[in-house]
């Protein structure tokens, strides 16, 4: 079986390349390396079943595959506001040139859409058949718009040309090879506690996110994969926190001195941001089994071993 995986060498890729090498599935990992990591794969550079092409999806490729995962954008707000416009051409443009190739070798396609298509929603906990409340103007549109456009390519892709389309919409992710500058709230309390500064939240805290750990959700995508899902599906952890219980959880593991420093909240923010899962639960079987205490103890560690290196 011939994979695909596009955006690699990213957080959320190189940890979904770690598991198909090792279910014994040959991956062509493509990357532009915007955002991506050599270092996330660099231990498969020498693995026969493993290939690394450095190529922006904004332009055509050619190839042959069984199974392509779509992962390839921008998906933290520092990445995806340094160059909007190049955001949404990925979005659009990568999205429409990944189901062409499906097309033409008649492969199975998963786009990773995200939680950010519910905008700042109206409706809490968020189903999957919630339309979304995304100010197309704002400065977080060029990501939260691409990902409904795309979502809009991989329907009418499966509906003209009944193409074999998976959707998964992601919700806050963390874990190991996070970046420590991708301005996302572990990230950002982590990091800043590992340098014994002061946790900055935004807003009062009481903005809610619910947080899954990557492995979870790198089984959650193989799970859709295998399954005969078409129509979107939420995966992450209907486990609900403030901003403010994350930074305290972070202070405690880390420096319990630690202050709190409060920003203005950012433009567009959301304030509350939690799925339901009950379609992955019931179609896929799967829920989110790592708990924050023990996948934050793992970033920590991960976080503890970047900053040591850059010291």
């Amino acid at each position: 079986m011939i994979n695909i995986v596009t955006g690699g060498a990213g957080f959320i890729g190189s940890h979904l390349i770690d598991k198909l090498l090792h279910n014994g599935e040959q991956v062509i990992c493509i990357d532009n390396f915007f955002t991506g990591n050599k270092e996330n794969i660099y231990k498969h550079l020498n693995n026969r079943n493993f290939e690394l092409i450095r190529h922006d999806v904004v332009e055509p490729i050619f190839l042959e595959a069984d199974k392509i995962w779509h992962l390839a954008c921008p998906a933290s707000p520092v990445h995806y506001q340094y160059n909007p416009i190049k955001t949404a051409k990925t979005s659009f443009l990568g999205t429409y040139n990944m189901l062409g190739l499906a097309k033409r070798v008649n492969a199975r396609i998963l786009l990773a859409s995200t939680s950010e298509v519910y905008g700042d929603p109206q409706i809490h906990p968020q189903p999957e058949s919630y339309n979304g409340n995304v100010n197309i103007n704002g400065i977080r549109s060029c990501y939260d718009e691409g990902k409904r456009i795309a979502e809009t390519l991989c329907s009418d892709y499966r509906r003209i040309h009944n193409l074999d389309t998976r959707i998964v919409r992601i919700f806050n992710t963390y874990g190991p090879r996070m970046l420590p500058n991708d301005g996302r709230v572990v990230s950002n309390f982590v990091c800043q506690a590992l340098q014994n500064k002061p946790l900055t939240i935004y807003g009062d805290g009481s903005q809610t996110r619910s947080f899954c750990f990557v492995d979870d959700l790198v089984n959650g995508l193989i799970k859709l994969m295998n399954s005969d899902l078409h129509d979107p599906v939420n995966i992450g952890s209907n486990y609900e926190f403030t901003i403010k219980q994350l930074a305290e959880l972070v202070r405690k593991k880390t420096n319990p001195n630690l202050e709190f420093i409060f920003k203005p909240l950012p433009s567009d923010d959301p304030l509350q941001r939690k799925p339901i899962l009950e379609l992955a639960n019931k179609e896929l079987l799967w829920e989110p089994t790592t708990s924050l205490e023990n996948g934050i103890d793992y970033t920590i560690t991960w976080f503890k071993k970047i900053i040591q290196e850059d010291l």
